[in-house]
């Protein structure tokens, strides 16, 4: 199944010039150069493993992006010559699960100071929504998310990798990133424990305002066409419903779409989301049926000139205003 989402370029003022570089920037001569700077070379799979480590290496990485802008992750292929750049990184930081081309490329690479962020956490199994019993679970159970995920891996074990999207398991992969970055350059382990602290800082003050925010609201439904948020549903007690799966551009079937039509009427939900990049075809259709209003939740999988905010805090914090509004906040 295609994943129909765009990995745009990063908009933060560090990450501009290097999310616009490809895996071919790792080539031994640039490795080497990095090397005399004094850098440690780190490869990032997309965006969410890229802010962690500009973010906590600071002045002492320099970081790559496996994922260029306007390359869908899940698609994502490599050159043979980006492949075999990949074993001149210093460090690899990767979610397995998310993009099958980059998992078998890092195995291939066999670099040392390898990190896969889905090993910092605990994933968990959303589950399929279609054709569940919607409308009768209870507050704080596992809520909708969809399991077509349409990425390989995690569609075998069943298991949700869209972790960035709960601030408190982003903490626990930053944690995990920081602790690595400090054996792979002992020399500068002192700042990157600082630059981890901060920003296990920001997203523990991010957790509380989510916490906060969306204590007391007039419904605890949402509806989304990109079944991404199933982690913060569950960690705020809201129930996530997907139109039709993980492609949020795809055509949901016609029981879908009366099963969102009943879960509507029954949860008081307002609003049908979309993302930034995707189409909003979809959703303002059923939303017009519905006469409900549409508005966008980012699943932060890249930053572009359409993000609402110059990074991952900034956009989830716009993510949080439209939850609240959607949801009916007090």
């Amino acid at each position: 199944m295609n994943v129909r989402r765009l990995i745009p370029t990063a908009a933060v003022a560090g990450a501009v010039a290097l999310g616009l570089t490809t895996l071919s920037a790792c080539s031994s001569s640039d490795a080497a150069e990095g090397g005399s700077d004094g850098k440690l070379d780190v490869v990032a799979s997309f965006y969410p493993m890229q802010f962690l480590a500009e973010e906590i290496g600071g002045s002492h990485v320099s970081v790559t992006t496996l994922t260029k802008p306007g390359t869908e992750p899940h698609d994502l292929e490599l050159s043979p010559r980006q492949t075999g750049g990949l074993s001149d990184a210093d460090y690899i930081l990767f979610l397995k699960g998310v993009q099958p081309a980059v998992d078998d490329a890092v195995e291939q690479a066999g670099v040392k100071n390898t990190v896969d962020a889905a090993k910092l956490t605990t994933l968990e199994n959303h589950g399929s929504e279609v054709g569940h019993d919607h409308g009768h679970e209870e507050e704080g159970e596992e809520h909708g998310h969809e399991g077509e995920h349409g990425h390989e891996g995690e569609e075998e074990a069943g298991l949700d990798p869209h972790i960035w999207l709960d601030p408190v398991k982003y903490a626990e992969v930053a944690e995990g990133v920081g602790k690595s970055l400090e054996k792979a350059d002992p020399d500068h382990a002192a700042d990157y424990r600082k630059n981890t602290d901060a920003l296990v800082t920001e997203l523990n003050a991010l957790d509380k305002a989510y916490e906060t925010g969306l204590k007391n609201t007039s419904t605890k439904t949402f509806i989304t066409t990109h079944s991404a948020f199933g982690y913060l549903a569950e960690r705020y007690g809201l129930t996530q419903e997907g139109i039709a799966g993980i492609d949020p551009e795809a055509e949901p079937s016609p029981a879908r779409i009366d099963e969102i039509h009943s879960v509507a009427e029954e949860s008081k939900a307002t609003t049908v989301f979309f993302e930034t990049l995707a189409s909003d075809k979809t959703a303002k259709t059923l939303a017009k049926d519905l006469g409900l209003k549409t508005g966008v939740l980012d699943p932060l999988e890249g930053i572009t000139d359409k993000s609402a905010g110059a990074d991952y805090i900034e956009v989830m914090k716009s993510n949080l205003i439209a939850l609240q509004k959607a949801l009916g906040a007090k």
